[in-house]
């Protein structure tokens, strides 16, 4: 766990950066993160500022600058960076969403049959997805693990999905 205590927005602010740095590997412009979460640039840029002073984030300047994670971003929201991640699909409503990977599965509630619950920690932007939805998570890379729900709240300054689970399947190896 991270102990640098972040604030919901800048936490939105610096989880949208890090999403937005992920598909394109280069610096962030602000006005980019402000579109993404419906701020203005002014804002993002006063963010920017406490974050930097963090160390979360620095700045790159130039025609093509802007912003990138640090390090300590990444484990200030707890994720993991690895060289090679598994890719874990992700279909809502029967469509598969490219720019978003599961990044872990959390379960609520197995105990309860009728009332399993899910949390479904994305990489990418939560914008594209309403309660109600359905959603198919996996197959996961080791156990084959495929879960199907319909959305039941999001957490978006986290980046989750809450699934009211309707299937849980894994092959049976005998």
């Amino acid at each position: 766990m991270s102990s640098i205590e972040l604030t919901d927005s800048q936490k939105k602010v610096l989880q949208t950066l890090v999403d937005l740095y992920r598909e394109s590997e280069t610096a962030i412009k602000g006005e980019s993160v402000a579109e993404m979460i419906d701020r203005k640039p002014g804002t993002i840029r006063n963010q920017m500022q406490s974050l930097k002073a963090l160390q979360l984030v620095k700045g790159v300047s130039g025609p093509k600058g802007g912003y990138k994670p640090t390090a300590n971003a990444y484990n200030a929201l707890d994720i993991q960076e690895m060289d090679e991640p598994a890719s874990v699909p992700l279909t809502l409503n029967d469509e598969r969403i490219e720019t978003v990977n599961v990044q872990e599965i959390d379960f609520l509630s197995v105990h309860h049959p009728e009332k399993c619950r899910a949390e479904i920690h994305i990489q990418g932007s939560t914008e594209d997805f309403q309660d109600g939805d359905t959603v198919t998570v996996g197959p996961t890379p080791k156990s084959r693990l495929a879960i199907t729900g319909r959305i039941d709240g999001i957490v978006d300054t986290d980046n989750i999905l809450v699934l009211d689970t309707e299937s849980m399947d894994a092959p049976v190896d005998n």
